[in-house]
């Protein structure tokens, strides 16, 4: 029996990540997105912490589609920045239009005169399961790397231009589909929960 889980997104790049990581792992899974599910609400994301913040949108999810429901909050956590702009980095610039690629000038600008070495920075990605029961799971992926003074690639969004992982000589906007899955903090993360869908799907108790 096909079940049926919701990603609280419309972001089509973390809907077909997630796709391919529960088919990598032979589940037989509907994934909806929310805009299945019009009528439901927005969650503003109040909480402190990346785990509180993919909580919130997955309970609000669950409780309104009466379904499993997944979601994520993921962001750039910059070392010369003091870890941020951390959850705050879809929203960094206070952008409403090209907000990927002012998000990632404004960080630019704001890391100008840090020398080279100095540039590090993690991406981190919690995600969060929630069962209609109640039940709840999280799981964090992070990845280290540092920051280039100019954007390479165009395969990625976000700050992917500027990132270069660690042991790598390109950014993540380089790499194919498969090559950043199997390094990313999305990709870490949503293994992680992907296995943990396996595990309770396995118990006949979704």
């Amino acid at each position: 029996m096909v079940t049926k889980i919701v990603l609280a997104t419309r972001n089509a790049h973390k809907a077909h990540e997630l796709a391919r990581v529960l088919e990598s792992l032979g589940l037989d899974i509907e994934l909806l997105t929310i805009d299945a599910f019009p009528d439901a609400p927005e969650v503003a994301e109040t909480e402190p912490t990346f785990e509180g913040n993919a909580l919130l949108k997955a309970r609000a999810l669950a409780q309104h589609a009466g379904i499993p429901a997944i979601s994520d909050d993921s962001g750039l956590c910059v070392n010369a920045l003091n870890g941020m702009p951390g959850i705050l980095s879809a929203r960094w610039s206070g952008a409403t239009e090209n907000v990927d690629s002012t998000n990632l000038n404004l960080v630019l600008q704001q890391i100008i005169d840090v020398p080279d070495g100095r540039r590090g920075a993690q991406f981190v990605c919690a995600a969060a399961l929630v069962l209609a029961d109640g039940r709840e799971f999280t799981v964090r992926g992070t990845v280290d790397g540092r920051l280039l003074r100019e954007t390479r690639g165009d395969q990625g969004f976000g700050y992917d231009p500027i990132f270069v992982p660690e042991g790598f000589d390109v950014t993540t906007a380089q790499m194919s589909a498969d090559e950043k899955d199997a390094i990313s903090h999305r990709g870490k993360a949503m293994r992680a929960l992907a296995q943990i869908v396996k595990d309770v799907l396995g118990s006949d108790s979704l």
